[in-house]
């Protein structure tokens, strides 16, 4: 897994960026951020998973979400 610097706020967090399982397998990319920037409430992302997985976008709630980095958000689970 590429260092993904220093642990942000979500609303740091930009498109595009790497997302891995908390075993270090990248799943995909940042496509979405989903949240409540009035009432600041994180809900979770949407993962692009390009050609890597062959799978459809995937909404992931903030719940299954560990850290969110510079670079990139690991999640609580495995690939």
């Amino acid at each position: 897994m590429e260092d993904l610097g220093a642990p942000i706020s979500y609303l740091m967090l930009e498109r595009g960026a790497s997302v891995y399982a908390h075993d270090g397998g990248k799943l995909g990319r940042v496509k979405e951020i989903r949240a409540d920037t009035q009432e600041d409430i994180f809900d979770g992302i949407v993962v692009d998973h390009m050609p890597l997985l062959q799978r459809d976008d995937e909404y992931i709630p903030a719940e299954r979400i560990d850290e969110i980095f510079e670079r990139g958000v690991l999640l609580k689970a495995d690939a």
